[in-house]
């Protein structure tokens, strides 16, 4: 359970959503980490139960939902809204922090150099291939036509391949998402949240390869 008393720095390295709802609200989770919510967010006139419940509502961790019986209408929309718009907003702000992170520890050896131009074009090869589900292969399947798309779900596969490959040069630049000793609270929510898109965009994959594609290849509709 999360409570006003526990401190910036805590929920941001143990909750993936926390930093980002933190620099949204410009809460110093880094450098002023060590204060609690309740004292941060008075500071800046907020309210820390509201903060609180923003995180977690943005947690990952929902309830599992039998995808494979599921009306397809509604696994699509789960895609688009838990994957589509989930990647869009969270490498969107991963760049940046990694940014961050790079130009503030530039003196460090062990400093992810590479980091922010890794997901950058992580965030590009995401997009092209989000677009390509938007306006194509996702309409066709909910007009009923998801079995004639046997070429665009191929593609889709072979990109997801290519996703799969990007991932694992994210967990090198990342050091297997273990951060050094010397890591502010800032690298080490960097590296929380690059695992756990690593884990989203696995799910992502996941669900497409092995459910949604198999059942509109069957003629699902």
């Amino acid at each position: 359970m999360l409570n006003t008393n526990q401190t910036l720095a805590d929920l941001a390295l143990s909750f993936p959503a926390a930093s980002r709802i933190f620099r949204q609200h410009r809460l110093d989770f880094c450098c002023g980490g060590k204060r609690s919510v309740a004292d941060a967010c008075e500071q800046r006139g907020l309210d820390a139960k509201a903060v609180l419940q923003e995180i977690e509502a943005n947690d990952p961790q929902k309830p599992q939902v039998d995808w494979l019986n599921a009306p397809l209408p509604k696994l699509v929309d789960y895609i688009l809204v838990n994957f589509h718009e989930a990647h869009r907003r969270e490498l969107a702000d991963l760049v940046e922090l990694a940014r961050k992170v790079e130009r503030v520890h530039s003196d460090k050896s062990s400093v992810p150099v590479g980091l922010a131009e890794h997901l950058l074009a992580m965030n590009y090869a995401l997009e092209l291939h989000m677009q390509k589900e938007e306006q194509i292969l996702f309409p066709a399947i909910l007009n009923g036509r998801g079995i004639q798309m046997r070429g665009p779900t191929a593609q889709m596969e072979r990109e997801h391949d290519e996703h799969a490959e990007k991932l694992q040069t994210l967990r090198e630049l990342a050091s297997d998402f273990v951060p050094p000793a010397e890591a502010c609270t800032s690298w080490r929510a960097l590296f929380l949240r690059c695992e756990q898109l690593e884990a989203d965009i696995m799910a992502h994959v996941h669900l497409e390869n092995h459910v949604l594609f198999p059942r509109v290849l069957r003629g699902e509709s």
